[in-house]
């Protein structure tokens, strides 16, 4: 038994050997779609993940990785690294960040919460703040949840309210953010009519302002500060939607990276900078974008950039950002209690296990894979090797990213003897993916391919088994499209570039030396999901998974 009362042990499979070598592979952003000129995946050079998907069919399929099959609320949600990874790592579906706060939302529930009982203190005198992407995206945040919580806060008591808004463009179309704006505004002019002063006092776009994660690059971070703290920015407006359009027309702009702006008064004041006893509320449930913004207003001893004036709030998260650091300490709704995760199980069955990314999704194959916890289970069963990301530019000027790097540690792993299961993230498809650059996404698949080769030629040196996978859709592709399947043009006639992910399924496979004879994908599972893995991957370490974890998507066959 574990120290919860947990039984630990997994019995046997009674048809797979153990101790086996597996090399478990997560391609980010590798989706499975039509093969067209925009499936950067198709055009690629990938002979490799090719040969995999030709060499047998029985040990090649489609999992689903949006909507359901990973706690979304529903199957328009596209699925993402987050989410993605949990469900690799859990074996189970949770309900998940946007779910939740609809629940919390629906029930009421979120009003009656420690965190806004919290930030409800400076109703009577402060202002309320917050901060969040505007959009309708259902990544990072959804604008209907935003107004839910500015009418539940009115009616709360809050007097003063103050939106800083992000835009978005990554996750919706480029362009979108100016019907988001108006919406936002209408909403505020109700509130003003009963007698809140509601009103939006900053933004900028996601990709330049607040949004930066994994400490990538702290002036992201920084910009937000300035506008949304200390009402500092380049541009001043008197209101939103004029600043949205005026810094759209500027040559090469787009949502995702508009500059910071402030709104101020006919006196040419910013209208709300965050002041002492004021009450501050991130309001986007996913955590990566959330972290850094989090530690800066969260933590005294905070020496990432010049804060100049540190107003002292009340400051909650729409979630908790992170466990491990009980980042921010104080939030609206509970987060999904991921529990008894396969690598935990692993641990405890003598599994030693290597894993491995770059920066930018190094958190996804631990923090993530291991249920939103971080640091070791067993630190002597365990290693975990993080490779930095390059920093200061955007992913589509070196698309190979780090792929080569991750790979080579994998096979040093692989090849050292003392680990059964090595696990990686190539990020390339999704990272680059996301810039919209259709030529380096090509590259970057390119690059995730060769890398899956070097993993899977040290797989096949010492007779082990390979399992590779991906978390959701991406680079499969790169347009918008209208309900035939065909591209979107803008009014230029030019084809509207997808940015986000994608609601395709991705691929799984499995071979290698080690994989018994007689074992494949069985026929009985096709809405298997990515919460279908964790059982696959324990059955070809020689053992049952739990009881309540989602079924295996193999069977052994005797030849």
């Amino acid at each position: 038994m574990g120290s919860s009362g947990i039984d630990w042990k997994l019995p046997d499979h009674p048809k797979l050997p153990k101790g086996k070598v597996i090399g478990l592979i997560v391609l980010d952003g590798w989706g499975e779609a039509n093969a067209d000129q925009y499936n950067c995946i198709h055009v690629a050079e990938t002979p490799v993940m090719d040969s995999l998907k030709k060499g047998a069919p029985e040990r090649w399929r489609l999992v689903r990785a949006h909507g359901t099959a990973v706690g979304l609320p529903t199957e328009d949600d596209m699925g993402n690294s987050e989410v993605g990874h949990n469900a690799l790592g859990a074996g189970r579906i949770f309900a998940q960040g946007a779910k939740l706060v609809d629940a919390a939302l629906a029930s009421g529930k979120i009003f009656e919460g420690e965190g806004f009982k919290y930030v409800k203190e400076s109703f009577e005198t402060n202002t309320l703040h917050l901060i969040g992407l505007m959009s309708d995206g259902g990544v990072h945040s959804r604008l209907d949840q935003l107004l839910l919580l500015l009418k539940g806060a009115s009616e709360q008591g809050a007097k003063k309210i103050r939106v800083h808004i992000l835009t978005d463009g990554r996750d919706v179309l480029d362009g979108s953010s100016v019907g988001f704006a108006e919406i936002l505004e209408n909403d505020l002019a109700k509130l003003r009519e009963k007698g809140v002063d509601a009103q939006i006092a900053s933004g900028g776009g996601r990709m330049y302002v607040t949004m930066d994660r994994y400490e990538n690059d702290w002036s992201v971070v920084k910009r937000g500060w300035d506008a949304q703290v200390l009402g500092e920015a380049p541009y001043k407006f008197k209101n939103a939607v004029e600043a949205i359009k005026t810094l759209r027309a500027e040559p090469n702009a787009n949502d995702q990276y508009l500059p910071p702006f402030v709104i101020v008064d006919d006196s040419g004041k910013p209208v709300g900078p965050i002041v002492d006893g004021d009450a501050v509320v991130t309001f986007n449930f996913r955590a990566d974008r959330m972290v850094m913004i989090a530690k800066a207003l969260e933590y005294a001893d905070f020496d990432k950039f010049d804060r100049v004036r540190v107003p002292k709030i009340r400051y909650a998260g729409m979630l908790q950002y992170d466990g491990e650091l009980k980042l921010p300490s104080h939030y609206l709704v509970e987060p999904p209690e991921i529990d008894r995760t396969s690598g935990e199980y692993l641990t405890y069955n003598g599994v030693r296990t290597f894993a491995c990314s770059e920066t930018v999704k190094f958190g996804h194959v631990t923090f993530f894979w291991n249920g939103n916890r971080s640091g070791y289970f067993n630190d002597k069963m365990e290693e975990y090797v993080e490779i930095p990301s390059d920093s200061g530019i955007t992913f589509n000027v070196q698309p190979k990213m780090k792929a080569v790097e991750i790979a080579e540690k994998a096979r040093d792993a692989i090849l050292s003897g003392k680990f059964e299961q090595v696990r990686v993230n190539l990020p390339n498809g999704d990272m680059v993916g996301h810039t919209g650059d259709i030529e380096a996404t090509i590259v970057a698949c390119k690059a995730a391919d060769e890398a899956v080769k070097i993993i899977l030629d040290a797989i096949e040196k010492v007779g082990g088994i390979y399992v590779v996978t991906a978390d959701h859709g991406n680079a499969e592709d790169m347009v918008k499209r209208n309900k035939t399947g065909q591209p979107l043009l803008d009014k230029s006639g030019n084809i509207q570039i997808l940015t986000s992910h994608t609601l395709q399924p991705v691929p799984i496979a499995i071979g290698g030396p080690g994989l018994a004879p007689g074992v494949r994908f069985r026929k009985d599972l096709p809405s298997g999901g990515l919460a279908n893995v964790a059982a696959t991957v324990m059955n070809l370490h020689g053992f049952q998974a739990p009881s309540d974890y989602e079924p295996s998507l193999i069977e052994v066959v005797d030849n």
